[in-house]
């Protein structure tokens, strides 16, 4: 409906033009009316019904009903006539004239170059308010790390909003442009035996070349700040030793299993965070939105930087779901790389660094990593293949194993009510393998913008964020439930953990800054006993020791990669050397993660020398 309404425009208008103000009645001449009209005309008015109408859903085909339609084609007509009419009479009452120059070779280049600086300018003014206006405040590490990941798999509605604001804002302004740089001709208009230079080609060339260079230099200046890509001197130029000498390396250190080894099942809940609880539990809320989560949570581990509900800082590097992933699995930040490493595009992601996933698998262990998106989006394929050989399982598999009807998507692949069904068919496959396993989840529900609003989710509250987080931390404990009561469950370690702090930001525009938000953490049927759970300061990198200890492993020096662990009463590095100091660190750039994590030359493999199993427990 959608096309047909622009096409009729696009033919009523060129014709009408065709015939009115066009002397030679050739072909070419009304494919170029038509192309005009079709495209320019229709880019305005949609900017106008968009912009000035205050109708932004008029990009969306599928809002395109009848009435819409007639009210697009109506007012695009009149406005459209009223134009072709004003032109008509100028031309004909007061002759107005104008003075063809030769195309040329120049002025085609020239023309196409002011339009290249316009677009760029453009594309840094756009997209950086819109980065900002849809992700909040993010680091320059998370901008740099998606230029440099696999966007496939990205959420539908995050390519339609990208369409929608920056791109056809773009698209529009240029289009405006262009209509500007062509009237690069002298005009005259004869009125009462005098001729009046009505517009002047020199005047236009000259404002032309300043909008295209204001643009340029303007937008790339407001993009940068508003980016903050001036913290990339910092990133590439300023160089930090804080990973070489605090980096505790895996393979080096000496670690035991328990002769029968547990099991792991580690559920990352997508932007899960402890703000969602009530005031007086240390959340942010009149109203707890969790209690199904909370009440799970007496019945466990739960570390906390003060005496209530508290959790990890985010620290630099951990801020967005593939970055949580990898702090919680390899203790160690998410760096943007200055050794030129794709993260997963050239099918490598980290590969010296040593993670949970390389330990396991050399003990042994089935692994298996679920995800309602496509494994593919920020490298999280070649993250867990190279590092575990995870059985991979996420929509584009779902898909194949003909578990959703073909072309299935939703959200960012298929909801988490049929990730959790999928779950269980899994868990139960490995149990029946009869080999200790490792089971990674993440849900993807709760993701911003307001969260997957699905049929079932109940609408208590007035903000569809909450309802989303309410419904979804329900499901995950009924899910939790579900494995407590299977046989394997008894010897299973159960892992709950936020990826990162909520990037929605309508949901949090209200909140008081000193708020600290934290994300929520939980484990549950370790046989480990914590020294001290609460006022830690501690990160996600040190859930990489926490989560082996919450599985028995006793780890020399309770230390891995950067991480400690929180069962012992060793100081976390926040808690030695202060938040600031760290941040600060991991920041800069560091050689050594360059070459000892990201170098194609290093590998991950794990030998178990270093980590026997104990015998007789």
């Amino acid at each position: 409906m959608q096309i047909f309404t622009l096409l009729l425009v696009g033919i009523l208008l060129s014709s009408v033009s065709f015939v009115l103000l066009e002397d030679e009645k050739k072909a070419t001449n009304f494919i170029k009316k038509f192309s005009l009209y079709t495209f320019f005309y229709n880019i305005i008015m949609l900017s106008i019904f968009k912009y000035i109408l205050n109708m932004p859903y008029i990009l969306d085909y599928t809002r395109y009903n009848l009435s819409l339609s007639l009210k697009y084609i109506a007012f695009s007509l009149i406005a459209g006539l009223l134009l072709i009419f004003i032109k008509k009479m100028l031309v004909t009452r007061y002759n107005l004239t104008k003075d063809y120059t030769a195309f040329s070779k120049k002025s085609f280049f020239v023309k196409l170059l002011m339009t290249l600086f316009f677009i760029i300018g453009s594309v840094f003014i756009y997209f950086s308010n819109w980065f900002i206006d849809y992700f909040g405040e993010i680091t320059t590490e998370q901008f740099l790390f998606n230029l440099n990941s696999p966007l496939k798999g990205t959420s539908t509605g995050m390519v339609t909003e990208i369409i929608f604001t920056p791109v056809f804002a773009i698209v529009s302004t240029t289009v405006l442009f262009l209509i500007f740089i062509n009237l690069n001709t002298d005009r005259f208009l004869e009125i009462k035996d005098k001729t009046i230079k009505v517009c002047s080609a020199k005047l236009i060339k000259i404002l032309s070349w300043v909008l295209s260079l204001v643009i340029l230099v303007g937008g790339v200046a407001h993009g940068v700040k508003k980016l903050h890509l001036n913290d990339l001197v910092v990133t590439y130029f300023s160089t930090s030793n804080y990973f070489e000498k605090n980096y505790v390396d895996p393979r080096k250190t000496e670690m035991t299993f328990p002769e029968k080894k547990r099991n792991l099942i580690h559920i990352y809940l997508e932007s899960m965070e402890n703000s969602y609880l009530s005031k007086d539990l240390g959340g942010y809320m009149d109203e707890n939105i969790m209690p199904e989560l909370t009440e799970l949570a007496k019945e466990g581990v739960h570390f906390s930087h003060n005496d209530k509900f508290g959790g990890a800082n985010q620290t630099y590097g951990s801020s967005w779901s593939v970055a949580g992933m990898v702090n919680m699995s390899a203790g160690i930040p998410l760096k943007v790389s200055t050794a030129k490493n794709k993260y997963g595009l050239d099918g490598q992601f980290l590969p010296g660094t040593v993670t949970i996933g390389d330990i396991l698998a050399a003990k042994g262990y089935n692994q298996t990593i679920m995800f309602g998106a496509d494994a593919d989006f920020g490298g999280l394929t070649a993250f867990f293949t190279n590092h575990g050989k995870f059985n991979i399982f996420d929509s584009k598999a779902a898909r194949a194993k003909k578990l959703v009807p073909p072309g299935y998507f939703v959200w960012w692949g298929f909801e988490d009510e049929k990730l959790y069904e999928f779950a269980k068919d899994e868990l139960t496959r490995l149990h029946n393998e009869g080999k200790p396993f490792n089971f990674t989840m993440e849900t993807a529900d709760t993701h911003f913008p307001d969260g997957y609003m699905t049929d079932k989710v109940e609408k208590k509250y007035p903000e569809q964020y909450a309802n989303v987080i309410a419904h979804s931390t329900k499901e995950a404990v009924k899910f939790v439930r579900w494995i407590q009561q299977q046989p394997f469950y008894e010897n299973t370690t159960v892992v709950i953990t936020g990826d990162h702090l909520s990037m929605d930001k309508k949901f949090f525009k209200d909140f008081d800054p000193k708020y600290r938000r934290s994300t929520f953490n939980l484990i549950l049927n370790s046989p480990v006993k914590p020294v001290k759970t609460t006022n830690r300061e501690f990160a996600p990198y040190d859930m990489f020791p926490t989560i082996l200890s919450s599985m028995d492993v006793q780890i020399s020096g309770d230390r891995l990669g950067l991480g400690t662990n929180l069962f012992s009463d060793k100081k976390t590095i926040i808690e030695r050397d202060g938040l600031s100091t760290v941040n600060t660190a991991f920041e800069k750039k560091s050689d050594y993660f360059d070459n000892e994590f990201l170098s194609p030359l290093k590998n991950s493999t794990f030998k178990t020398d270093k980590a026997p199993d104990r015998k007789g427990n």
